[in-house]
């Protein structure tokens, strides 16, 4: 598939494979946004880093679309021709959609500086274009896309409804959209976490990475108290019962300090980094999430439900 014969507007100026279509949304919040994946996206993207986190991530996608193993994927990908990676970040998944499907037109697109770096990675990938790009906007006509993937991305864009709906309204008739969006958590965490949209405004980048380290160190120090304890069930503020580890008590009900020794140090403070510096991010409900399915009119095919995040793979 050529790549001008899916697009709006005629391509300006393209390198091989990289070409800007849009850098600011106009949104003060998404700029933000934009501004802080663009230096998350530079500080991590080292290929040892790269390599840990598609490791990670490619199990964890398994689960969050339902697919069995790679295989099954590629299979899922054998008759699409042409693929989006909605939110590409530092390419992996683009990438590896497109060697999984070297006949399929793939094209990464990203708001932040990520796709110009992971266009020159991936240049020898021929099915595969980076786009630096609004995802709520892609310029792409509609009905021309086979498989949509927004893989952890749309609740970072200004308004998340609309860019589900403009996904779907991209995506072909009888195609595919995957995608994820985060959970609503224990009361006193939703509070915490309001608070820091507004506050992320008036603190530098630097200021966010120290406060990232201190959460890793925080959520390190907990984990290896391996502290169990048997928590009361409090509606009135979503904080769940049972026996639950204490490291995970506070995560998921009042502050996230991630901490993962397989992934490092670095990873962890880039994943809160990740959560605390966005303007946009926005959480869902099961029933808000639902309707918003149902309201795009499409089929679910597999729906995924954990703490963190509710995912799907949907047929229009």
């Amino acid at each position: 598939m050529i790549l001008e014969n899916l697009l709006i507007e005629p391509i300006k100026e393209i390198r091989k494979n990289y070409f800007e279509s849009k850098q600011l949304s106009g949104y003060s919040n998404q700029d933000q946004t934009t501004s802080v994946f663009s230096e998350k996206w530079n500080k991590m993207n080292t290929r040892v880093e790269i390599g840990k986190i598609n490791a990670f991530q490619k199990n964890w996608f398994y689960t969050l679309y339902g697919f069995a193993n790679e295989a099954d994927f590629k299979s899922f990908l054998s008759d699409k021709s042409v693929i989006l990676d909605a939110g590409s970040g530092l390419g992996y998944k683009a990438a590896w959609m497109a060697e999984l499907a070297p006949h399929a037109r793939v094209i990464g697109m990203d708001f932040s500086e990520s796709g110009a770096e992971a266009s020159e990675f991936y240049g020898h990938i021929e099915n595969l274009t980076f786009i630096r790009g609004d995802i709520a906007d892609t310029g792409l006509k509609a009905s021309s896309v086979d498989f949509v993937l927004c893989d952890q991305v749309i609740m970072h864009t200004e308004y998340p409804d609309m860019t589900f709906k403009h996904l779907t309204e991209i995506t072909k008739s009888n195609g595919s959209f995957a995608t994820y969006v985060y959970a609503k958590k224990a009361l006193p965490r939703e509070l915490l976490d309001d608070h820091f949209r507004v506050r992320t405004h008036e603190l530098s980048n630097e200021q966010l990475w120290e406060m990232s380290q201190q959460l890793t160190e925080l959520g390190k120090r907990l984990a290896e108290l391996e502290v169990q304890l048997d928590i009361p069930e409090i509606p009135l503020l979503g904080i769940k019962g049972g026996q639950q580890d204490l490291q995970r008590f506070i995560y998921w009900n009042f502050i996230k300090c991630f901490w993962n020794p397989e992934l490092g140090k670095d990873i962890s403070d880039a994943t809160n980094f990740d959560w605390y510096s966005p303007s946009n991010a926005k959480r869902f409900s099961k029933e808000e999430f639902t309707e918003l399915i149902n309201s795009n009119h499409l089929t679910t095919d597999y729906f995924h439900t954990e703490e963190a995040c509710f995912s799907g793979r949907f047929r229009k």
